[in-house]
């Protein structure tokens, strides 16, 4: 089936412009799924924040991210943003949401045209209710195969991909290890900064807030200037160098990973990343080309010594082989083909059915903020 011309929205977050300056990764990927499609010749609507770059169409209610304005709430403009779509919805042929769980709400209550939507992770158990209810109207995308919840149905695995010529390839390797991202405990900010004291090696970090008690107590009293810098939140071309210039970037999750931009885009450096061995990661590093795949702080000191010695050749040729802008649109391109055929997801297997139906606090998938149990709480 030849998608060329074919009527896509993109329903991209609002928390930041899209793309990013600096921190956003779904903001990101939304992008490089609207260009990327609008590239391969489809008729591209993005629906993102007013501050937005796109060089096709774009539709917006809201003239910032919510992070760059406080006066703004997220809950109004949310909604209105999700709203604006679907009151065009009979405009488009497929939708492909990169907003979370809201627009399959409203796609439930509506004769929107099939939706796509791509899965960036899971952020609480009951968030899995409204991927449940909302599997009857929309499709669903993985962007990695461990991040897959067995009670849903997926279409197809796209890697977030992307666009290589942006990261500047440094064939040296650095003498510091670089932590980059947003501090909160699953991110494992503090495990970097003990991995850097104890093999002997500076590091330097630049994230944004997350979890202002996480970052006061186990972060900020290890800052010294000097053996651990903070840098603050970067953009683009200072990323690049950060990135570019360093010996790894340290990845120890204490969660599964559901995905790990920040990993593809070292790796498009020449950087390798000495990363947790869990969630995505072994589908992204290969251990011992790439980086290394570690079980344990204690592991992951004893690697340090041999990052040098990898190829940061290879690690940028893995980027240009299975995470690039243009892989990830083949793989969407694959799941537009087979919504537009099917129209509607089919219903859940006997197998996905009991799987819903399971004590969904007691599921195994690393949460380090569970709230309480509901007294009373049906998945299906």
């Amino acid at each position: 089936m030849s998608l060329n011309g074919l009527r896509l929205a993109v329903l991209a977050p609002i928390a930041w412009p899209t793309p990013p300056a600096g921190y956003g990764p779904w903001e990101q990927i939304a992008f490089n799924t609207a260009d990327g499609m609008r590239r391969r010749g489809l008729d591209v609507t993005l629906f993102a924040t007013g501050n937005s770059d796109f060089d096709g169409k774009l539709s917006s209610v809201i003239p910032v991210g919510i992070n760059e304005d406080p006066a703004l709430s997220a809950d109004v403009f949310g909604a209105l943003h999700v709203g604006e779509l679907f009151a065009r919805a009979d405009e488009f042929d497929l939708i492909h949401n990169h907003f979370d769980w809201k627009p399959m709400t409203y796609a439930l209550a509506t004769k929107a045209p099939p939706m796509l939507t791509t899965i960036h992770g899971f952020s609480s158990p009951q968030i899995l209710a409204a991927y449940y209810a909302g599997a009857r109207r929309s499709f669903f995308c993985s962007i990695s195969n461990a991040d897959r919840d067995p009670g849903l149905a997926y279409l197809a695995t796209a890697y977030n991909g992307i666009d290589t010529e942006q990261f500047t390839y440094e064939e040296k390797p650095g003498e510091y290890l670089v932590f980059l991202g947003r501090f909160h405990p699953e991110k494992g900010a503090h495990l970097a900064i003990e991995i850097a004291k104890r093999a002997g090696v500076r590091l330097k970090m630049a994230a944004i807030p997350h979890d202002e008690e996480y970052f006061r107590t186990q972060v900020a009293p290890q800052i010294d200037g000097d053996r651990v810098q903070f840098l603050g939140a970067i953009e683009r071309k200072a990323r690049n160098e950060l990135l570019g210039n360093a010996l790894a970037l340290v990845h120890m999750t204490t969660r599964p990973e559901r995905f790990g931009l920040t990993m593809i885009e070292a790796m498009a450096c020449g950087t390798p990343v000495l990363g947790a061995r869990m969630g995505s990661i072994p589908e992204i590093v290969v251990d011992g080309v790439t980086g290394f795949l570690c079980e344990n702080v204690d592991d992951a000191v004893a690697r340090v010594p041999a990052l040098a010695a990898l190829s940061r050749r290879a690690c940028r040729e893995r980027v240009e082989a299975e995470f690039t802008v243009d892989r990830m649109i083949e793989r969407y391109a694959g799941a537009y083909e087979r919504a537009l055929d099917l129209r509607s997801p089919p219903p859940p297997t006997q197998d996905q059915e009991k799987w819903r139906k399971r004590d969904w606090w007691d599921r195994p998938m690393g949460y380090t903020d569970i709230p309480p149990k509901p007294k009373s709480l049906k998945f299906s």
